[in-house]
């Protein structure tokens, strides 16, 4: 699964979302969510909130709140922590939950990033789009960008080649992402992540321009 982090903006507020391309499906950072509709700033605040509040749920057998996915983050201190992230669903079953006039606004706003994710579905270029303005708004040079848009593309032939010669097992694209990885860092590209401490993170989201066109050379080594 390769997971793609994004910020998008509510009123002004900073959401993280991702976007599982396997599932095509949107995961939301609950805590970014909550601190919107409990109109505070304050990251500890919200996550208390959440705390509190996802302890009740559990008890309650909410489903859509017991199978939060979860990924590693920078907090609010810089430090990288194991983070709930919901779907569209787990999404507005918190927010039915907590007492908000901010309630309808959201899920409005969530609808527009449904609409959003099938126009893109129809017209790949707002997603190539997308993706350049979100690597902008986390601080990518314009250089870098380019290159990591290059390599999704390198990347994309590469897998075509692939499933024309008969590979169609996620378990075969592992094994030879794991050569191609090796033959370029000489690790694995789990050892590869591990040496960057990453965990679930995108490798090539969180390599420099070196290590990108390093990776020219070997024709699209994935993360």
């Amino acid at each position: 699964m390769e997971d793609k982090l994004a910020i998008q903006l509510f009123e002004g507020k900073k959401v993280r979302v991702v976007l599982d391309e396997e599932q095509e499906k949107y995961f939301f950072f609950v805590v970014d969510v909550v601190g919107v509709l409990i109109e505070s700033v304050d990251y500890q605040a919200a996550r208390k909130y959440w705390k509190v509040l996802k302890g009740r749920l559990l008890k309650e057998g909410n489903e859509p709140v017991t199978n939060c996915y979860q990924l590693k983050l920078p907090a609010a201190d810089g430090k990288k922590r194991m983070t709930d992230m919901a779907d569209l669903q787990g999404i507005f079953r918190i927010i039915q939950s907590i007492p908000s006039k901010k309630a309808e606004p959201v899920k409005q706003w969530l609808a527009q990033l449904g609409q959003q994710r099938i126009d893109q579905m129809i017209d790949p270029e707002q997603t190539f789009q997308m993706a350049v303005d979100d690597y902008r708004r986390q601080g990518y040079s314009d250089k870098w960008i380019n290159e990591r848009m290059r390599s999704i593309e390198m990347r994309k032939e590469l897998t075509d080649e692939w499933q024309r010669s008969g590979v169609t097992e996620q378990r075969d694209f592992a094994i030879m992402t794991n050569v191609l990885t090796q033959a370029w860092s000489g690790m694995t590209t789990g050892e590869y992540k591990k040496f960057k401490g990453l965990t679930k993170e995108n490798l090539r989201d969180n390599m420099t321009n070196i290590e990108i066109g390093t990776k020219y050379t070997c024709r699209g080594c994935n993360d």
